[in-house]
């Protein structure tokens, strides 16, 4: 790919509409005409230089300026006039990321411009522009947006299931590993499938949304395949409230069986100390300081009062043996 001379484009295609494209640089995408092909740039919109061409130079609406620039934003999907202005999120697949760090990116596309916008690697766009280098992508910008739909719902079938696959393992070990660690994962767990659900909610409305938007470029054909992957993203959805659900279900069986462990323990502390309570007692009345202890004077009386509290302690375990206490 030639050298891009402006530092806030991340790259910049002209797709022939076979399912090819050629990277161009900053001048050419500047003299593009329709007639061209379709123009897809892609940006950072961190950069400075993004965020002063989309102000000044870019002759986008301010509203459809400022949707692509925002820092933070949530899946959504609006037509202005014959475009449509998309907000995406898709699983965070960049070395040491968490998955429920998600990765947005902001679209604006019409029927022979698409322009993006982005700050970290989305898997996805990655694939979507190696796709098109190779002549194997997509043929135009309807066919766009449904595969990068599909891209970004694809990928979230292997994050879902590794939360599944790690609930199987905690419900596995629910009694055999610590409870402090089980505790620990399991809410990690479920902090991650609860920020997870926070965009895919969303992200299915605006693929709904997708289906209905009076734009006459996405045909019937595009509608039903985004209806398709709508379906696909609301069974991820599923599966990650059962993973919530089974998640709570698990939190209360460890909760049960740490107040079991500790019902049992006091209940044996009960038992002791209703065994030693008696004795206590006899022992502290005959070791009172005054005179007239039976016995004082008995060099066996120790004895006969060791053995009457050994007696008193067997008859007491027997009682409760046959009370079922113990």
């Amino acid at each position: 790919m030639q050298h891009i001379e402006f530092s806030g484009l991340k790259h910049a295609l002209l797709l022939d509409s076979q399912g090819g494209a050629s990277a161009i640089s900053w001048q050419q995408a500047q003299h593009w005409q329709a007639e061209q092909g379709i123009l897809w740039l892609h940006f950072d919109y961190s950069s400075t230089e993004t965020q002063t061409w989309f102000k000044e130079h870019s002759g986008l609406d301010p509203l459809i300026s400022e949707a692509l620039l925002t820092e933070e934003t949530r899946p959504r999907s609006h037509a202005i006039g014959d475009g449509l202005l998309v907000a995406l999120r898709g699983i965070n697949h960049n070395p040491g990321a968490a998955p429920d760090d998600m990765v947005s990116i902001r679209i604006w596309i019409e029927q022979n411009r698409i322009i993006t916008t982005g700050r970290r690697k989305l898997l996805s766009v990655e694939d979507l522009h190696n796709f098109l280098l190779k002549h194997q992508g997509v043929s135009n910008a309807a066919e766009w947006l449904v595969d990068l739909c599909d891209r970004l719902v694809w990928r979230m079938g292997d994050t879902v299931d590794q939360f599944e696959d790690d609930m199987a393992e905690l419900e596995e070990n629910t009694l055999s590993e610590s409870q402090a660690t089980l505790r620990r994962d399991l809410s990690n767990l479920r902090r991650q499938t609860i920020a997870l659900r926070r965009y895919l909610a969303p992200q299915r409305e605006a693929l709904l949304r997708l289906q209905v938007e009076k734009v006459s470029w996405l045909e019937d054909i595009h509608r039903l395949q985004l209806r398709e992957i709508g379906d696909r993203l609301i069974r991820h959805i599923e599966d990650i409230d059962a993973v919530r659900e089974r998640a709570a279900v698990t939190h209360e069986e460890l909760l049960s069986h740490a107040s079991e462990e500790l019902n049992q323990r006091m209940y044996m502390l009960a038992i002791v100390a209703a065994i030693f309570l008696p004795l206590g007692f006899v022992t502290g009345l005959l070791g009172i300081n005054v005179a007239g202890i039976p016995g004082a004077d008995n060099p066996y009386a120790f004895l006969v009062v060791s053995g009457t509290l050994t007696l008193a302690v067997i008859l007491q375990i027997l009682f409760f043996k046959w009370k079922t206490w113990l």
